[in-house]
């Protein structure tokens, strides 16, 4: 790889000794990782070996993951860059807590951070640029999660809304990407010495908000992707500077992970208790980590009131039709929300949300059409069989017929909607007519198995 003159000048001075060891782990492989989704009832993956686990992630391994397999159709694995794992693995939040990430596309941390809280609480996960939300959806969807909302605000529309709002909040921050060259070639060409300082301030302004959202006594996890301490200690000693209730939090330290730099900043010793991971010293690409604390005090704002649920007498009858059929438990009126064409399940106490910029206000259950009701895949993804009436179990290779938009026969199943299983995960919705599945599997999702 052909790193720029000027990161080498400077990385040469900043590491001394270790800039060597430190250039030519650029010319290594990136490594690959995933995360085993622990909601999805104990199941263990079948096309992705377990072997090698990631010694600071609960549900982290080592390996590449294959997308068109049962494992990923079904949200039982998320690929993630194994040094990225250990931001959620820091904010491990509670499952009653109130979360938010704040630049959070593609999904890799609020995927980890919604793994602690057990579908409970409530996680707000936000992306401001709106085709990225749309990929964070997705991913949220596939993971089947519950308790999560997502939006498509910038942090400073998002603070209006929530003031002194939550326990967690966690920014991924937008950054020059440093730590990313080896798996990334495209960021290499983006990079100029003027690069870090530039994201810097754009850094400060996300944090601004984000510190206005957080509740007293709750914690932020800053992390970045980059080497830069423009953009690393430097703003965490800017932070310490302007927010006196504000003190950074150690964060244990596994083989070959390093202590904060202070004399990269303004040498405050606080910032010794963040963390740095160098890919010649860890099994992943460059972060950088930390984590601060706010001083406990007396709430300033009051609570903002719930939202409400909006369904007409037809929409209630026409999802109650199909949601006798398909749960066992039925799904409270006051968390039914319509939005467009379709029906989510909201988060409990999930608060208004008029005038937010929303991608997903809660779990996706269907789409409303012409005198019927249509559940849909993010139902079934965010839930365990048997939550499930009657579900229908598939072969591997009725599965890869379902995924591949094909109809297949039952015997013994009675006409209606049902879940899909395989291998004791829930893969989707089919309606059985005499026999015959009809295949209801998203035509944008469809792909064929390789070899089948």
């Amino acid at each position: 790889m052909q790193l720029p003159t000027a990161f080498i000048q400077k990385y040469t001075e900043l590491l001394g000794e270790e800039a060597p060891a430190f250039l030519a782990a650029f010319e290594e492989q990136p490594t690959r990782g995933f995360r085993v989704n622990p909601l999805k009832g104990g199941q263990t993956p079948t096309a992705h070996t377990l072997k090698e686990p990631v010694q600071y992630c609960s549900f982290g391994y080592y390996g590449a993951v294959d997308g068109k397999t049962l494992d990923h159709q079904s949200g039982l694995i998320y690929s993630q860059e194994p040094s990225a794992m250990y931001v959620g693995e820091v904010a491990h939040p509670q499952p009653q807590d109130r979360v938010l990430d704040l630049c959070a596309a593609p999904g890799g941390k609020t995927t980890h951070l919604a793994s602690f809280m057990a579908q409970g609480g409530l996680l707000v996960s936000n992306e401001i640029n709106r085709k990225r939300a749309e990929i964070l959806a997705e991913n949220v969807e596939r993971f089947g999660l519950q308790n999560t909302v997502v939006t498509n605000e910038s942090p400073d529309s998002l603070e209006k809304y929530f003031p002194e709002f939550f326990n967690v909040i966690v920014v991924d921050a937008p950054c020059s990407g440093e730590g990313m060259f080896r798996k990334d070639h495209e960021a290499v060409q983006y990079w100029t010495p003027d690069y870090p300082a530039s994201c810097a301030n754009r850094q400060k302004k996300i944090l601004q908000s984000a510190l206005k959202m957080l509740r007293p006594g709750g914690r932020l996890i800053y992390s970045t992707c980059t080497f830069a301490p423009e953009e690393d200690e430097q703003n965490m000693a800017w932070l310490l500077q302007n927010y006196p209730d504000m003190q950074m939090v150690p964060i244990k330290k596994f083989p070959g992970m390093q202590d904060g730099r202070p004399e990269w900043a303004d040498g405050n010793p606080q910032l010794k208790a963040a963390l740095r991971l160098f890919p010649h010293q860890v099994r992943g690409e460059g972060h950088f980590i930390a984590q601060l604390q706010k001083a406990d005090g007396q709430m300033q704002v009051k609570a903002p009131k719930p939202q409400k649920t909006n369904l007409n007498r037809q929409q209630k009858q026409d999802w109650h039709k199909v949601e006798g059929q398909i749960l066992k438990t039925p799904i409270p009126e006051s968390r039914l929300l319509v939005f467009g064409d379709y029906l989510y399940a909201m988060p409990a106490n999930l608060p208004q949300l008029a005038n937010l910029q929303v991608v997903r206000p809660g779990v996706n259950l269907g789409r409303y059409k012409k005198n019927r009701f249509e559940p849909g895949l993010p139902l079934a993804l965010a839930n365990q069989p048997e939550a499930f009436v009657a579900p229908v179990q598939l072969t591997q290779a009725q599965w890869e017929n379902y995924v591949h938009g094909d109809t297949f026969t039952v015997s013994e199943v009675s006409n209606g909607w049902h879940v899909l299983v395989c291998r004791g995960l829930t893969v989707g919705f089919g309606k059985v007519v005499n026999g015959t599945v009809k295949n209801f599997y998203p035509k944008k999702l469809r792909f064929a198995v390789r070899n089948k």
